[in-house]
C-alpha cells in the first residue's frame, strides 16, 4: 500500500507574546527538518476569496506520510518548542492526508 504525503495546516491567529513566538520560530524548523518535513507556506500574504475566514499567520508543512507527521508532532524535540508556541500564541492546527 502506497503512502501519501501529509500536511500540517496551521492558522496562528493571536500572537500575544511576539518575543517568545520569535524564539519558537527560530527553534522549530530544525525539529521539522529532523523528521523529514519542509515548509510549503510560512506566513506569506493571504487573500480571502470566499467565506468569512480571516486567517492570521498561515503555515503549511509537508511530510512524506501521516505517520511521519505524527512522529514529528509527538517527538521530544518538538514537544520542547511546542510549549513556547502554546505560551505565546493561539492557533488552529489540522493534519490532512494529501493525494499520491
Amino acid at each position: 500500500m502506497a503512502t501519501h504525503p501529509a500536511y500540517l495546516i496551521g492558522d496562528v491567529y493571536d500572537i500575544h507574546d511576539p518575543e517568545r513566538f520569535r524564539g519558537y520560530n527560530r527553534d522549530n524548523p530544525p525539529t521539522i527538518e529532523q523528521y523529514g518535513g519542509r515548509f510549503i507556506v510560512r506566513g506569506g500574504a493571504t487573500e480571502v476569496i470566499e467565506g468569512q475566514w480571516q486567517p492570521g499567520r498561515l503555515v503549511v508543512i509537508r511530510f512524506d506520510s501521516m505517520e511521519a507527521l505524527k512522529r514529528w508532532y509527538s517527538s521530544p524535540e518538538y514537544r520542547r518548542v511546542w510549549s513556547e508556541r502554546q505560551a505565546s500564541a493561539r492557533s488552529n492546527i489540522v493534519f490532512v492526508e494529501g493525494v499520491g
